[in-house]
């Protein structure tokens, strides 16, 4: 039997400037085309996380500021020990963060042990408001002190206290002024939006939060107040995605696109003329999610999440990249010293905090 030969020649054509390959196989013509072209979309970026020098404290339920290139995080819980049993784990510690040296510092511990207090930065000193004390037996007794930390002396002063006592509240500065929204008395949750002036040591009221809630996240953007997710009465099975916008102007609430994931127990940080929102925790367990917010076009988006998941933390700016800090990675009572930082996307055009 004779075999027969498969002959095979190949030849070049070209179109479109492009070289085709025609195979010849056994008379049958085989014309390979060119694939039309496919535009490939790099991937979005959705910044990037590092890590940076733990606390000396693992702690949660904090509060975090910057002021003049540092980080001070302040109060909440320790980790419970034979040493701080007769405060239940409240702490007064202070502790400074210096991003430049990658270091922490203690300074002078707050007045008294509190948790879960609002926090804000103006005139160059960093105020503590409200939150829970400790009263006989019990960790929840709501305050409406107003402590005022100066970092030259390293030493605090009470201010005028606040006219409603509240914890798990959420304060933000405008113009000078702090204000104090929301939160928490252990009966209902509070609407009051109350407004602190430094330079006058006295309180005003505003227009009450449509949404009654507490451990929320508030930020300021653009001469706008934000108030941000949190829960209903203390129960984290009832967290909300509400966004409301303050005009300090008008004196008025409106709502606006709703956060994407139901948090409370969050912590929020503005750069580059967005807010974002970090971790918190639900019924699920606790959040890493990481979404920012745009208020030039009341959009969200979803970026790279928190290398770990937890709540009670705190955040703050410095240069441009935000510092999260502290927080239980389990729901309820649960303590870590990290120190997360996130630097936005190279879209986000950074500002220096």
């Amino acid at each position: 039997m004779r075999h027969s030969r498969l002959s095979v020649r190949c030849i070049w054509l070209s179109a479109r400037s492009i070289p085709i390959l025609v195979p010849i196989l056994a008379g049958i013509v085989l014309v390979v085309l060119p694939t039309p072209g496919r535009s490939v979309q790099p991937e979005p970026d959705k910044g990037t996380w590092r890590t940076a020098a733990p606390m000396p404290t693992k702690r949660t339920e904090v509060a975090a500021a910057s002021l003049d290139g540092k980080i001070y995080v302040v109060g909440g819980f320790e980790r419970p020990s034979l040493g701080n049993v007769m405060s239940f784990a409240i702490t007064r510690s202070v502790e400074m963060y210096d991003p430049a040296t990658d270091r922490w510092t203690s300074k002078a511990p707050l007045p008294v042990g509190l948790h879960h207090v609002g926090i804000g930065v103006s005139g160059g000193r960093l105020y503590v408001i409200g939150g829970y004390a400790q009263s006989a037996l019990s960790v929840w007794n709501p305050v409406a002190t107003v402590y005022a930390y100066a970092p030259a002396t390293d030493s605090w002063t009470e201010r005028a206290p606040m006219p409603t006592a509240r914890g798990a509240l959420s304060v933000t500065e405008h113009d000078g002024k702090l204000y104090a929204i929301g939160g928490y008395d252990r009966k209902a949750n509070n609407a009051q939006v109350e407004v602190y002036d430094p330079a006058r040591n006295a309180w005003t009221t505003a227009e009450p939060l449509p949404t009654p809630r507490d451990h929320l996240a508030t930020a300021t953007v653009g001469g706008k107040i934000y108030a941000i997710g949190g829960r209903i009465d203390g129960d984290y099975s009832r967290n909300l995605v509400v966004t409301e916008l303050y005009d300090p102007a008008t004196n008025r609430w409106t709502r606006v696109s709703d956060l994407p994931t139901a948090r409370s127990g969050i912590t929020s940080a503005t750069a580059g003329g967005k807010i974002y929102v970090f971790g918190g925790e639900g019924a699920v367990g606790t959040f890493n999610e990481n979404e920012a917010y745009d208020p030039v076009h009341d959009t969200w988006q979803r970026l790279a999440p928190m290398p770990t998941a937890r709540h009670g933390l705190g955040s703050a700016v410095v240069q441009g990249r935000i510092y999260v800090i502290s927080g239980g990675p389990t729901p309820g009572g649960s303590f870590n010293d990290l120190n997360e930082v996130f630097t936005p996307p190279s879209g986000s055009n950074l500002i220096a905090d």
